[in-house]
């Protein structure tokens, strides 16, 4: 078959060769208007978060019968474009990875680990406005208890941490087996010392944090976002910063990160991030990774891998990991 593959890294490229060996393969960095006329043909199309597949594209590969993304989420995929399409992602391959940020972050901002570093190298080693909290006692409420928000609750009781959830739907065997507890979203706010965001972005979960219930967080609570940038309502994020409702926040995604990309795929864009529509950026108790939760040797090789075995799912008429 016609496969192309977007963004992908050269060591992925040559696994790929060697695994599909019987097929057409391209590789490119993007999908523009000068470069589109070589994947006419093109029946799979393997995409990372960063590339859209939308009606204009789809209209544009006329042969595409499948796309496979390189991720869990699939909103840069327009499920209804795809209508005769059949759309495969990576469900499963940084469950502990994500997690694993999501405490770096935690921990970066407990123990104010950015700043001591920043500090020490200035040849500065005064202690003072350094003094971190720990996390143990502490109540940590997780919305969305899939796969990765499993993980982050194994690791938080392994902290002696409360576990408080919420998420679409409750398992009341997983909430005994892990320990922790099922509340709804708003006293999940209330009670929470750090609020961190495991869920799919979808209608019902965009802007989940807004500014509607901004107010109902504790006082002090700190944030962390490692799964979608479109979850957190920004102006609702910088109202709960400047009005000290949230002591602080670890982002690893942005909400508007995919107006950032297109100016360097897959590398952020300066004058961009230093607008005045970022100003949560330049916040001295918010600390920002460039969408490097799941960037792990292992988890990057799981991804590749799975890819592979959608593609051959693909062409023996096997659905799993198919979403439509």
């Amino acid at each position: 078959m016609k496969i192309t593959f977007l963004g992908l890294e050269e060591w992925q490229e040559k696994h790929i060769k060697e695994k599909l060996k019987k097929h057409k393969l391209k590789f490119l960095k993007e999908i523009n208007n000068s470069n589109i006329k070589l994947i006419k043909d093109t029946e799979i199309l393997a995409v990372f978060i960063y590339h859209n597949v939308d009606y204009e594209l789809v209209n544009k590969l006329q042969k595409l019968k499948a796309v496979m993304t390189m991720s869990t989420g699939y909103d840069h995929i327009n499920i209804n474009a795809c209508s005769n399409i059949k759309v495969y992602n990576v469900p499963y391959y940084g469950e502990n990875t994500v997690a694993e940020h999501t405490f770096a972050l935690i921990l970066a901002l407990s123990r104010r680990i950015v700043e001591a570093v920043d500090r020490t190298r200035e040849d500065n080693f005064k202690k003072n406005g350094l003094r971190g909290f720990d996390l143990k006692g502490k109540t940590i409420g997780i919305i969305g208890t899939g796969h990765i928000g499993q993980h982050v609750i194994k690791i938080a009781k392994s902290f002696d941490m409360n576990v408080i959830a919420c998420s679409h739907t409750t398992d009341k065997n997983l909430e005994k087996k892990l320990g922790f507890k099922y509340i709804k979203l708003n006293n999940l706010l209330e009670k929470s010392d750090i609020i961190t965001l495991h869920c799919l972005l979808n209608e019902e979960t965009r802007h989940i944090i807004n500014l509607n219930n901004i107010n109902k967080i504790k006082k002090g609570a700190y944030i962390i976002n490692t799964a979608r940038g479109q979850l957190i309502d920004t102006n609702a994020l910088l109202y709960g910063l400047n009005n000290e409702i949230i002591a602080g926040a670890g982002l690893d995604v942005l909400e508007d990160e995919d107006e950032m990309m297109k100016e360097k795929h897959m590398h952020r864009n300066e004058s961009l991030i230093l607008s005045e529509d970022h100003k949560i950026l330049r916040k001295h108790n918010v600390i920002i990774t460039p969408h490097i939760a799941y960037d792990t040797k292992e988890a990057l090789m799981r991804i590749t891998e799975t890819t592979i075995e959608n593609i051959n799912n693909y062409i023996k008429g096997k659905k799993k990991n198919c979403v439509n």
